[in-house]
């Protein structure tokens, strides 16, 4: 059979009725493995360096630290996730800052459903092309 590696996701928002939500959701997407949940900022940011995820969904407004700066330390990391934002917050401030530290998407949490699942399908189409090996053609 072919590879069946999912993808693993840490979810992280201080919104405990919305990630209840999200995991109940994204639980149902066979490609994807929630594997922890994180409620601000400090925290995820330590259980992405504990867990390893492959992708980080993330919420910007948080107490302690909000996620900009969990994805800024998350990016220092030797193998850094895949981050994607969430928000309530659709400002172009936001948008600018999660271009700049690299986010793979901003997704308006009112819209989750229909943004998030062409989204997360296109990132594993892009992440199991990287984890399968490539062998160079050799040119004569």
């Amino acid at each position: 059979m072919g590879n069946t590696e999912k993808t693993t996701l840490l979810l992280v928002d201080d919104n405990l009725v919305f990630l209840s939500i999200a995991c109940q959701f994204l639980a149902h997407l066979p490609d994807f493995e929630i594997v922890g949940q994180a409620h601000d900022g400090r925290s995820a940011v330590t259980l992405a360096a504990t867990l390893k995820p492959d992708l980080v969904l993330m919420d910007i407004s948080m107490p302690h630290m909000n996620g900009l700066e969990a994805a800024r330390l998350m990016n220092d990391f030797a193998q850094p996730p895949r981050i994607i934002f969430m928000s309530m917050h659709d400002s172009p401030y936001y948008q600018s800052a999660a271009r700049d530290l690299g986010a793979r998407g901003f997704v308006d949490k009112g819209n989750l459903v229909a943004e998030l699942v062409p989204l997360l399908a296109s990132l594993a189409a892009d992440m199991n092309l990287h984890k399968s090996p490539v062998v160079p053609h050799a040119s004569h």
